[in-house]
């Protein structure tokens, strides 16, 4: 895409976040074919019909428009936070339609112009959203081209498309564009038979590899985030917090408030805030209100939740398992049990939860910062008591959410200022609320008890989960007798977790890898085993071992029995559709603790990669972000009161920690595209873990690997 094009795409949906009428939107795309696949009842063309107000569109106009000057704009429901479909998704309806990459624009995460999406998590705007947006868009070719057949005269079997040129393949002069066939008129028209989506031989952006196409607007600061925008009139607004998640507030007094110049305070229930024209007022005023609180606290805390969970009254579910434990048992010459902790850990995300709210004509229009639009869209709806159509949730760029900004409090915090107040109301968390408020990856135990024969061959395997989530918890390998039990919370009985817990990049997938992996390598080690090779021995997944053979070619592997004082991990697993496979060198100071990752290889087996470079990006930020998880990321807190409140107290990863990073995909264009924005994280603990025992011997079962607990582990060796 051109940088006059992201400059204007960027104009254009400022203008929409500033109230431009719709008809002038659609003026500047341009007149456009809107092409139905069935006949609806009669449409506001501007939005998208009552029966898609919830559920994905079968009219594909809701997810492309094609302009008089042949522009496409592609609309999804999908919001960009970094993770790069703002240029990929573009790439997969250029292939479909057959038109230039550099032709289509993309409007992203608008209620009300963009096609309903449950959020943007999981690894699913590709492997998920991409999918339906493509079969659509090839809906949108076959009704052109039929179009083209009776303008040309001419059967559609004789027609081809190049770069949005409809022509005879008999007679090179007969030629109609998409741009022609459109004459900026409503086309309404059903094909019996739809299409199906280009195959992937005939691809010309997808597989290809792009440089983001905001990089620019980044880079230089003219990419707008929530907490850029202005609107005439508009306050800030800051919250009363209390100082616990198990508080309760019994008195207020908020005079010294009022005394600080413009500061008007705003109360319904329990909510109460404070607004200023001037955002550090508003920040001087919030710290004057005087509360009181009642509490009522459980007593435990980041050392004392793991025993804490083993001990609560769970609720016990049974999970796919296989064969017979007793039989797995007998057939076992070793066996092992171990323990694996897990700590709560923060998103940290740059931009923290940013909402702009305004009220005007009786619309809501909140400008958010999160990963569910359509969500927050509901949230207001149901809170304010207002119907779909007086609620638009924009989107625009999103400074990281891993998770964290599938909620939305901030969104319907601003909503209800903005209603009470009749002002538009600026709503920024400090990171202080972002520490104490956003959800946490949730604090997990993991216990396996497994076993092996005299030839290595993994014959028991007993999984269960506390508390941490089930996601990755499969064994992955050939074991013929497994248990799997799940332990989580019951719907009456007292909280286990003290405070919201939720997504955190390929959640609860980090834990459940981390555990089995070093599970596996623990019966490497007393097999005696290379544990590239006792992998190997143990798996019949060949995606999996592909992805071992991949990254043991570009690690340089030499195989050896562990610990070999070399500092080599290994560890794979999958997610979201992908297989992922690592190898790390680390070196451990064993006089104080601290660990140095030298060097990390991931493959990737992730089907159909739709922009090579946008995926390796992707590896390289799970790796970059995994290694936080792995060495120093630990929320403490006593009860319900968060103790880390700062990046000063929560070490995240820095430039002088990175290693050399190495990445494989496997070239998989014939199969379908699956996630790539989670999976390379999943092993970072555990392919750490393993290195340090192939170090030093010691082994470590709590994240984060922190000197401290490195040198505790060394004292059992």
């Amino acid at each position: 895409m051109k940088r006059e094009q992201i400059k204007d795409m960027d104009s254009l949906q400022t203008s929409e976040r500033h109230g431009m009428p719709r008809r002038d939107f659609f003026k500047i795309l341009g007149g456009g074919i809107i092409i139905f696949f069935r006949p609806w009842r009669a449409l506001d063309l501007n939005r998208m019909p009552a029966e898609q107000a919830r559920g994905v569109p079968k009219d594909y106009n809701a997810f492309l428009r094609i302009a008089e000057d042949g522009t496409v704009t592609c609309y999804t429901g999908k919001i960009e936070m970094g993770q790069g479909i703002i240029t990929s998704l573009p790439q997969m309806m250029a292939d479909e339609l057959n038109v230039p990459y550099d032709r289509i624009k993309i409007v992203m995460g608008d209620t009300d112009i963009c096609p309903w999406d449950q959020g943007t998590w999981g690894s699913l705007s590709t492997r998920i959203f991409g999918q339906i947006m493509r079969t659509a868009t090839a809906e949108a070719r076959g009704v052109l081209l039929d179009l083209a057949s009776a303008q040309l005269g001419v059967p559609v079997s004789q027609l081809e498309v190049k770069d949005g040129i409809v022509t005879d393949t008999k007679d090179s002069k007969k030629t109609v564009s998409y741009a022609q066939l459109a004459k900026g008129k409503r086309i309404e028209k059903f094909l019996d038979v739809k299409p199906s989506m280009e195959d992937y031989t005939k691809f010309k952006s997808i597989g290809k590899s792009y440089n983001r196409v905001d990089s620019n607007l980044k880079v230089t600061g003219e990419a707008k985030y929530s907490g850029d925008m202005k609107l005439p009139g508009m306050v800030f607004a800051r919250i009363l917090r209390p100082p616990s998640h198990a508080a309760k507030m019994t008195s207020v007094d908020y005079s010294g408030a009022e005394k600080i110049a413009g500061t008007k305070v705003v109360r319904e229930g329990d909510l109460v805030a404070v607004i200023n024209e001037n955002c550090d007022l508003a920040d001087q005023a919030i710290v004057k209100i005087k509360a009181e609180y009642s509490f009522n606290e459980v007593p435990v805390n980041d050392k004392t939740i793991y025993e804490f969970m083993l001990k609560a009254d769970s609720n016990a579910k049974a999970l796919n398992s296989t064969g017979d434990m007793d039989a797995g048992l007998k057939l076992c010459d070793k066996t092992f049990e171990s323990e694996f902790h897990d700590p709560y850990l923060a998103h940290v995300a740059i931009e923290t939860h940013t909402a702009l709210a305004q009220l005007d004509g009786g619309k809501m229009t909140v400008w958010a910062s999160t990963q569910s639009p359509f969500g927050l869209r509901e949230g207001i709806m149901r809170e304010l008591g207002l119907p779909a159509e007086e609620v638009r949730v924009i989107t625009p760029f999103v400074g990281g959410g891993f998770g964290g900004k599938g909620e939305y409090q901030q969104g319907i915090e601003a909503a209800k200022l903005a209603k009470l107040t009749g002002k538009p109301v600026m709503l920024m968390w400090t990171r202080d609320e972002e520490f104490i408020y956003d959800t946490f990856h949730p604090a997990g135990v993991i216990k396996i008890k497994s076993g092996i024969d005299k030839a290595g061959l993994i014959k028991l395997w007993e999984y269960s989960v506390y508390y941490s989530g089930t996601r990755g918890a499969d064994a992955i390998y050939d074991i013929p007798n497994t248990k799997f039990t799940h332990y989580s919370q019951k719907s009456d009985g007292p909280p286990v977790h003290q405070f919201g817990t939720g997504a955190w990049r390929a959640p609860n997938n980090n834990t459940n890898t981390f555990a089995r992996e070093v599970q596996i390598d623990i019966m490497a080690a007393a097999a005696g085993t290379d544990p590239l090779e006792f992998r190997r021995k143990n798996l019949k997944d060949e995606h999996i071992l592909d992805c071992l053979k991949a990254v043991a070619d570009k690690f340089g592997y030499v195989p050896g029995k562990a610990p070999s004082g070399r500092g080599i991990g290994i560890a794979c697993g999958a997610d979201a559709g992908a297989w992922v496979a690592h190898m790390a060198e680390v070196k451990v100071d064993k006089s104080t603790g601290k660990v140095k990752v030298v060097r990390i290889a991931c493959a990737q087996d992730m089907g159909l990669c739709v922009n090579p470079e946008g995926a390796t990006i992707q590896m390289e930020g799970c790796i970059t972000m995994g290694l936080g998880y792995t060495l120093s990321e630990e929320v403490l807190f006593e009860g319900g009161k968060i103790l880390t409140h700062s990046l000063d107290a929560y070490d995240i990863p820095k430039f002088s920690w990175l290693p050399k990073i190495d990445t494989v995909i496997l070239d998989r264009k014939d199969k379908p595209p699956q996630g790539g924005g989670e999976p390379a994280i999943i092993a970072i603990g555990a392919v750490v873990a393993n290195a340090i025992f192939d170090a030093t011997g010691a082994r470590l079962y709590r994240m984060p690997m922190t000197p401290e607990r490195v040198l505790e582990a060394l004292k059992k060796v």
